[in-house]
């Protein structure tokens, strides 16, 4: 996915991408549901990745459970080049909303870019169905 242009008329929307559809988006296109690849080429629409979800790709790569074939940050920027992927910092907001959470989901990543989501009034991107126990919008 090069280039991000429109497939069909509706209204912008603004999206955050959990840890594995940024990866998906990245890397492994076929992987991304046929359903959302216009919603991520639609260049009216705003993507996020959280700094949270950079930050858990580096774990991973560095322990050995995920290959990205090169540095994050020449993924990072290329992402930001071919899709207009914008990095969305943490800020203390965010902090505070994620520990105001309910225990639904226990790992601390991906809570956060609940938080931020509901913070930031972004749709979430993802697969994760435990997201449905919060009151924030997800689409997949």
């Amino acid at each position: 996915m090069s280039t991000r242009r429109s497939a069909r008329p509706s209204a912008p929307a603004r999206y955050l991408l959990d840890t594995h559809a940024f990866l998906f988006l990245a890397l492994f296109h076929d992987r991304l549901p046929a359903r959302l690849r216009p919603l991520v080429q639609d260049g009216r629409n705003d993507l996020h990745v959280s700094l949270a979800s950079l930050w858990e790709i580096q774990i991973k790569t560095r322990i050995g459970k995920l290959d990205i074939d090169g540095p994050l940050t020449t993924l990072v920027a290329r992402q930001q080049q071919e899709n207009g992927v914008a990095v969305l910092p943490i800020d203390i907001a965010h902090v505070v909303e994620h520990d105001a959470l309910p225990l639904h989901h226990r790992d601390p990543f991906d809570r956060m870019l609940i938080a931020q989501a509901r913070v930031e009034e972004l749709i979430l991107l993802s697969k994760d169905t435990a997201f449905g126990a919060y009151d924030v919008a997800v689409r997949w």
